[in-house]
């Protein structure tokens, strides 16, 4: 007879096949998928989610798990065995007929979302969006009963395995008392230095296409294996053979939809990077939570791709692509005007200063809707209490309020908080590999992000989930996360 573990591994790599079919359906349903075919998309994705959710909470699955802690395995399939057990207890917690009521609810909501979002219409998606909340609530109220953690701790676990809610308020709490009075200085600082020139469009789509993609090309980006697409918000999805990113163009700012390519590249080289052959369908081989994934999109884009040496790459590159000339086209021009600190209403626009109050403001304000303490029709009103309190600035309206992101309308709760944790990674990430191999810095200068992709691909790709979070941070840079690394790089960046 086989060992418990390896019937284990039959049923998650059924799983995560399925789960692959679903991430192609989900980038097709918000990319190319006509809305006609919304309903029809909704059932298809129910039943996937359905059948991948009973593949893995089989009647004897508590006997399999058992059985497997008692066998001989090496460390791999003992980390394996850790990650099948967390799926396990959250897919047993909700039963088959939520899993499905959520996903054609999902669905549904993003479709109506589409709609509303460029006509600032929260009243129209207010419904659906109230359906899955509640439906979000109940699933999260199982899993916490399942966990022993609190509802919001529960929905978190999803998307950051063991990240706790306690930890997190205490370092946004830090940042909270930090950004305010660091943002007034770093526009203080940027008011003394001559304002950076603007390059002026219209900039042809199909030219900032061709661009993105030799960006990519440098960044490593594997086009056999990966596509760049359009969606009404920037994502990464597909699997570790089929990658697609998509961006957003817009004619009179290139810089927006070029960032995005990078930021949505960080996300792909993490997929491209993980660990295959027994690892491919496993747990283990997954990608270790939203908060390393993050950091990985957000050291490409913050960390590599606004600093000097890339911008001094990228300049020559920019200018064939437009027929730019003169001064407003100078590297340091565009470093000034990449590294440019503004109140902002739009997060994924957002400077690396200013956008962690972004995600303070989400965090809270998911928290207190899914705890129950503040009702779903009083968002707009919150969120705009939060903008002014964080950043002193009002959206005008809730287009470029609270609708401006997919997350809670595609049922994404819990996830905000891991971008600004993913941020201060990303700045621990890139000082470590720095510190590591000096000839990182030297080599983006060129173009040339082998090095980086090397040192990434060995201290975090290449790991999978074999590691918790903390312990791959201690093992990449020698300590947890520590938010002194990242206040250290906004200061050098914006005061010195």
């Amino acid at each position: 007879m086989s060992r418990a573990y390896d019937q284990l591994e039959a049923r998650f790599k059924k799983a995560s096949v399925l789960g692959d079919a679903l991430s192609v359906l989900q980038w097709d349903m918000s990319t190319m998928m006509p809305d006609g075919g919304a309903e029809a998309r909704a059932e298809q994705l129910a039943l996937l989610k359905t059948l991948a959710h009973q593949a893995v909470t089989g009647d004897d699955m508590a006997d399999l798990l058992a059985a497997a802690e008692g066998e001989s395995l090496d460390d791999w399939e003992r980390a394996n065995l850790r990650e099948m057990r967390r799926d396990w207890v959250h897919a047993a917690a909700v039963p088959a007929d939520l899993v499905d009521a959520m996903a054609k609810a999902e669905s549904a909501c993003e479709m109506i979302w589409r709609q509303a979002r460029p006509n600032a219409d929260f009243a129209a998606v207010l419904p659906s969006l109230r359906e899955i909340l509640n439906l979000t609530i109940q699933a999260g109220q199982a899993k916490a009963q399942a966990l022993g953690v609190g509802i919001y701790d529960a929905l978190l676990d999803q998307y950051e395995p063991d990240g706790r809610s306690a930890d997190i308020d205490l370092v946004f709490a830090d940042l909270e008392s930090f950004l305010p009075d660091f943002i007034a200085q770093a526009l203080e600082a940027q008011d003394q230095r001559p304002a950076p020139l603007a390059p002026q469009g219209p900039f042809a789509i199909k030219k900032q296409k061709e661009l993105g993609h030799k960006v990519m090309a440098a960044l490593g980006f594997d086009f056999h294996r990966g596509r760049q697409d359009v969606s009404a918000h920037p994502f990464c999805g597909g699997y570790p053979e089929d990658v697609r990113i998509t961006t957003r163009y817009n004619t009179d700012d290139f810089a927006t939809a070029l960032m995005g390519v990078v930021h949505e590249s960080g996300h792909a080289l993490y997929d491209f990077g993980l660990p295959g052959g027994k690892w491919r369908y496993q747990p283990v081989g997954r990608a270790r939570g939203m908060q390393i994934h993050e950091s990985q999109s957000l050291l490409m884009e913050m960390q590599a791709c606004r600093s000097r040496p890339f911008l001094a790459y990228a300049a020559p590159l920019m200018q064939d692509a437009f027929g730019g000339q003169g001064p407003e086209w100078d590297p340091e021009n565009l470093y000034r005007q990449a590294t440019r600190v503004k109140r902002g209403f739009i997060r994924v626009d957002a400077d690396e200063c200013t956008y962690p109050a972004h995600v303070i403001i989400r965090y809270g304000l998911e928290k207190a809707l899914i705890e129950g303490r503040m009702d779903l029709a009083d968002l707009p009103g919150a969120w705009n209490d939060g903008y002014r309190r964080l950043l002193g600035i009002t959206p005008p309206d809730d287009r470029l309020g609270c609708l401006q992101d997919i997350h809670w309308y595609g049922g994404a709760w819990g996830y905000f908080p891991t971008y600004t944790l993913g941020a201060m990674s990303a700045a621990q990430l890139f000082a470590a590999a720095k510190q590591a191999d000096p000839a990182i810095e030297p080599a983006i200068g060129r173009g040339d992000f082998a090095p980086l992709l090397a040192w990434l691909r060995t201290n975090v790709h290449g790991l999978g989930s074999s590691l918790s979070t903390r312990d791959l941070l201690v093992k990449a840079t020698g300590k947890p996360l520590d938010a002194g690394v990242f206040k250290a790089h906004l200061t050098k960046r914006y005061l010195s």
